[in-house]
């Protein structure tokens, strides 16, 4: 009876281990902050010296850029140019960078945070003040220190001059007309069938259903909005945000790279939505990340996601 109460006590204990360790992700080392906040006072340098070229020994051969207004930008020498190209269109008078958040999930380090910045449009002297939210994805060196293999911003509300932060001499990968990651393995069949049924509850505009893929604490960064947290929060704006959608005619999610470390996969796709609302019509492009984590039950659910259109 004894060794009975003990296998249980034991059963008990490894469960509740897999509850915590589903629910509560880790937060990253205090070197890897030490090394994420010199980063960020290196960008904060790089953006009001007008000059990129510090924050490259940060970056990623194959870096991925996912900015808003802008189609998704790869490797390391166009994302120095697309800061060269913003850099030459604006001054910036101020810039603000405040880290929220950095999560470790083993092999990648997740970041999140907002600024702000005032800047001056050269051609005409206008002047601007952006807010935002960005989201970077870190991968692991040998050396113990991260290397950034994606960057993501998106606006908090509307920009003034939304117009000009498009850059049409900076290369870049029109990722939604890319092909699909095969369904070639369980966790590629797992995330098609995931976003198979998304495309359906978004084009009948289902709150209900759109809210049961986050998991209790997760993070919403959504186009236009401040970063929801908890299911509360990411309920609320979901049930608001489905009453202002169009007419779905066609809605494809297209998920183009899978990182699967078990217990944490991190998704990168995008959409093509064929709307309309009345007389009008168009056809619009966006792309996402998503960090899922397995749950104690062994579903997939949200615990990050950040949204930018093209």
């Amino acid at each position: 009876m004894k060794k009975i109460k003990n296998f249980l006590l034991v059963v008990l204990f490894v469960f509740a281990g897999i509850h915590i360790q589903a629910q509560e992700v880790p937060k990253a080392s205090e070197n890897v902050n030490s090394y994420l906040i010199k980063f960020s006072d290196d960008y904060v340098h790089a953006m009001l010296d007008g000059d990129p070229e510090p924050l490259a020994i940060y970056l990623d051969e194959n870096v991925r850029l996912m900015p808003e207004y802008q189609k998704t930008i790869i490797g390391k020498g166009n994302a120095v140019k697309y800061q060269r190209a913003f850099l030459r269109r604006f001054d910036i008078l101020e810039y603000k960078r405040e880290k929220l958040e950095t999560l470790d999930i083993g092999f990648r380090i997740i970041e999140f945070g907002v600024f702000t910045m005032k800047v001056k449009l050269k051609e005409n002297a206008e002047e601007y003040v952006i807010q935002g939210n960005y989201g970077n994805i870190w991968k692991m060196q040998d050396n113990g220190n991260p290397l950034l293999i994606t960057e993501a911003w998106n606006y908090s509300k509307q920009v003034e001059c939304a117009q000009y932060l498009v850059f049409d001499d900076v290369p870049v990968v029109d990722v939604a007309l890319e092909a699909h990651v095969p369904v070639d393995d369980n966790i590629s069949f797992e995330l098609a069938a995931i976003n198979k049924l998304t495309e359906e509850f978004i084009t009948q505009h289902d709150d209900y259903l759109w809210s049961q893929l986050y998991a209790n604490g997760s993070k919403l960064v959504y186009s236009n909005s401040p970063i929801y947290s908890g299911k509360e929060q990411i309920n609320a704006f979901l049930k608001e945000h489905v009453k202002y959608l169009p007419v779905f005619e066609k809605l494809d999610i297209r998920t183009d790279q899978i990182d699967n470390f078990g217990d944490y996969v991190i998704e990168y796709a995008s959409h093509i939505a064929i709307v309309k609302n009345g007389s009008w019509s168009d056809v619009n492009t966006g792309k996402n990340f998503v960090i899922w984590q397995r749950q104690a039950d062994c579903s997939l659910k949200i615990i990050r996601s950040m949204a930018m259109y093209d």
